[in-house]
């Protein structure tokens, strides 16, 4: 007779503490758990891009746009990089819809969406080390001590043919791509989670894009009580009479950063011809303890991997970008940003490293970066979200 094995239950993720003089808990990079909500967090530093009203809109509505976090000139650049990387042309809108095979049902639904497989090309690296970007996270987490996500961008044209949202086939739970949570409401302690895009062209009220429930945010604590149970945790089921859904308006340059608390999501494309087109950016405590994930962040920058943190990264279907050019070179505060360079080493060992990793380039062509073109870099890693397939970025 086999005697059972004892039952154990399941291991909890280990908790890193980030490298700041705020307490900040993470186990993936992603969500933190603080004595203090963003929300409710009493400023110890002076404030460096945001004005005290830009501040007290952030913790009061959940989210806060800063304009012109990146020129203009430097949005329009990457705007024309998300087109060419693509192969698709902004004058002729037939080539926008042109039929290819799908690698699984995730690919299609990143299609329809307009998720552009690019993570590590210089301009979006330009935008990652932009002084005013990097400002603006430090000033809605008190903390200077961050690490920069090793994001993609979205190019959304009309959603029509093979583009249509309607050929996904929709859920009664979890992830929805018109209004959802990025964390799980209903735990009694919810983690911290900020997320952000750059906007690379004008918002239009018929294109569609970012649109978000900021009453709901500001009446939170109010409205939980009296709802369900079993409630969605993710989905939130609202009168928009009372809760009124909000696009904000962004101009190209513009960076949009909204606290995971709030509702949000993104409109559908309605116009005739016009195309939703951002960059995905946010920073978050750094973890430079945990080395696993530290290594994984510099070896995907400097072999143009495709990143581990999310499994909806899949690389791009046609030519992966280790194929394309070359790894981005860092500033000292970028080579920061990215885990290559400590936060707590002097700024000569920051640009050293900095130097040092730009040259190590050898074999991104055609070794360690060619895993990701089959799409296994899509593989659930840390801080991978299994609500849906694009719960994510938006």
């Amino acid at each position: 007779m086999t005697t059972p094995a004892p039952h154990r239950p399941p291991r909890r993720p280990r908790l890193h503490r980030a490298a700041s003089d705020l307490p900040y808990f993470s186990a993936d990079g992603e969500s933190y758990l603080a004595q203090t909500t963003l929300r409710e967090l009493k400023k110890s530093r002076p404030l460096r891009v945001l004005s005290e009203e830009d501040f007290a809109h952030w913790q009061t509505y959940g989210y806060v746009v800063v304009r012109e976090a990146i020129p203009a000139e430097a949005a329009r650049r990457l705007l024309d990089f998300t087109w060419d990387f693509q192969g698709l042309d902004p004058d002729r809108p037939d080539s926008w819809y042109e039929d290819r095979p799908f690698r699984s049902e995730l690919d299609q639904q990143l299609h329809v969406y307009g998720f552009v497989e690019a993570y590590h090309h210089q301009l979006l690296w330009d935008s990652r080390q932009a002084q005013r970007v990097y400002d603006a996270f430090v000033d809605v987490w008190d903390c200077e001590e961050l690490w920069v996500t090793q994001d993609r961008l979205n190019l959304n044209p009309p959603n029509v043919r093979n583009r249509d949202r309607a050929l996904i086939e929709p859920t009664d739970r979890g992830f929805d791509i018109e209004l959802h949570w990025d964390i799980d409401t209903t735990l009694g302690v919810p983690p911290q989670r900020v997320q952000g895009i750059i906007a690379l062209n004008e918002t239009r009220p018929e294109s569609g894009g970012f649109q978000c429930c900021p009453e709901l945010f500001r009446r939170f604590e109010e409205w939980k009580p009296g709802q369900p149970a079993d409630r969605d945790p993710l989905r939130p089921a609202v009168d928009r009479t009372e809760f009124p859904v909000v696009r904000p308006d962004l101009r190209p340059g513009d960076l949009l950063i909204w606290n995971g608390l709030l509702a949000h999501g993104v409109a559908r494309n309605t116009s005739a011809d016009q195309v939703r087109a951002v960059q995905y950016l946010s920073m978050m405590p750094a973890l430079e303890e945990h080395a696993k994930l530290r290594k994984s962040r510099v070896e995907s920058w400097r072999h143009l991997r495709t990143p581990r943190w999310n499994r909806t990264l899949v690389g791009d279907p046609v030519l992966h970008e280790s194929k394309r050019y070359p790894t981005a070179t860092l500033t000292e505060l970028g080579s920061r940003l990215l885990g290559l360079g400590s936060w707590h080493e002097t700024e000569a060992d920051a640009e050293s490293g900095a130097e040092a990793g730009t040259k190590a380039r050898t074999g991104a062509e055609a070794g360690p970066g060619a895993e990701a073109e089959s799409g296994t870099g899509a593989s659930a890693g840390p801080g991978a979200d299994e609500e849906s397939a694009c719960a994510v970025s938006v």
